[in-house]
C-alpha cells in the first residue's frame, strides 16, 4: 500500500472523517516516533487500555492512526461483550481484540496466535494491561484436527498456513477450538486465519452450535481459494447454525441485517438479535482517543 493510499484511508476512517487533520498529524508523528524509538511504543487505546506497537505492525498501526482500525467489528465487540463473558480470538496477532475484550470490557479471553514474534507481542500487551488472569493464550493455530502445520513467519499480520516448506516457514502446533474450549461458553468469537477459516470451523462445530455464542466475527476475503476452499460454504454453515449476516453502526449502536458480505475486513454473523440489540444499546460508553463511543 502506497503512502498516499494509506493517508487517504486514514482520513476517510469513520473516527477521522470529521477531523482528518488530526489523524494526519498522528500519522506523521508516528512515522517519526517509530523510527526514533529503540523498541515498541506504548500508545493509548480504549479507556485505560494501551497497546505496544512497533513500526511495520500494519494492522496494529491502524489503531494508532484511527483509534479502532476495524471500526464496525471493534465497536461491536466493545458494545456487545460484558465483564465475565468469554471471547475467543483466533489469529490474535499482537492482541488488539484481546486487549479490547480483556482490558476495556473485563471479559475472559482464549487467544490463538501461531507466529512466535506476534505471540511474543500478544504476551507483552497482555502483561502491559495486567489481564494475564483473564487470558488463556496459545502459541498455536486453530484447525480441523490436532496436529502440526507449516506456517509463514515473515509476513507480519498476514502470516498464514504454508502449502510447502520454504526458507521462512516454521512448524506450528494445531488445536481444535472445541478441544481447547471444552465446556466453557463463549459469547463472541473472532476468526482471522488468512484463508484457513474453513478448517478452523471444522474443529469448532460444537462451538457454533452453542446458544451462548451470540456472534462470530470472521474474515472472508477470498483467500480460502488458496487452499481450495469455497467460502460460500462458510456462509451456508453460519446460516445452518442460526447465525445471520449483519452490519453494525457503533455511532448509532444499530445492528442491521445485511443481504451479503460487505467489502470490509470481516463479516459479522449474529444470533438472538433481540438480545444482541439490547446488549449494544445498554453498554457503557468507551473512550476512544478524544471521543466517546
Amino acid at each position: 500500500m502506497s503512502v498516499m493510499t494509506t493517508v487517504r484511508a486514514i482520513a476517510r476512517h469513520p473516527l477521522n472523517a470529521d477531523r482528518p487533520g488530526r489523524a494526519l498529524t498522528r500519522f506523521v508523528r508516528w512515522q517519526i516516533a517509530s523510527r526514533i524509538a529503540p523498541g515498541p511504543v506504548i500508545v493509548p487505546f480504549v479507556n485505560d487500555a494501551v497497546l505496544a506497537v512497533a513500526r511495520g505492525m500494519t494492522a496494529a498501526t491502524g489503531n494508532v492512526y484511527c483509534g479502532l482500525y476495524g471500526f464496525e467489528e471493534m465497536g461491536f465487540l466493545l458494545h456487545a461483550l460484558r465483564k465475565g463473558d468469554l471471547f475467543v480470538d483466533v489469529g490474535a496477532n499482537i492482541g488488539a481484540y484481546t486487549v479490547l475484550a480483556g482490558a476495556a470490557v473485563g471479559a475472559s479471553c482464549i487467544a490463538f496466535e501461531p507466529a512466535p514474534s506476534a505471540f511474543a507481542a500478544l504476551q507483552r500487551n497482555i502483561r502491559l494491561n495486567d489481564i494475564g488472569l483473564l487470558c488463556d493464550a496459545h502459541n498455536a493455530a486453530a484447525g480441523g484436527e490436532d496436529g502440526v502445520l507449516l506456517f509463514t513467519n515473515d509476513q507480519g499480520a498476514t502470516n498464514h498456513v504454508a502449502l510447502e516448506m520454504a526458507k521462512n516457514t516454521i512448524s506450528v502446533p494445531v488445536h481444535t477450538l472445541d478441544g481447547v474450549i471444552g465446556d466453557r461458553m463463549p459469547t463472541i468469537a473472532k476468526i482471522d486465519a488468512e484463508g484457513f477459516e474453513t478448517e478452523v470451523l471444522k474443529g469448532a462445530l460444537g462451538l457454533l452450535g452453542r446458544t451462548s455464542l451470540l456472534a462470530v466475527i470472521i474474515q472472508l476475503n477470498g483467500r480460502g481459494a488458496l487452499y481450495g476452499f469455497d467460502e460460500e460454504s462458510i456462509r451456508r454453515k453460519m446460516l445452518d447454525c442460526g447465525l445471520r449476516l449483519h452490519r453494525y453502526d457503533p455511532f448509532e449502536r444499530k445492528l442491521m441485517e445485511a443481504p451479503r458480505t460487505n467489502a470490509g475486513r470481516y463479516a459479522l454473523y449474529c444470533r438472538d438479535t433481540d438480545r444482541v440489540r439490547w446488549l449494544v444499546s445498554s453498554a457503557p460508553r468507551y473512550r476512544v482517543r478524544d471521543r466517546d463511543l
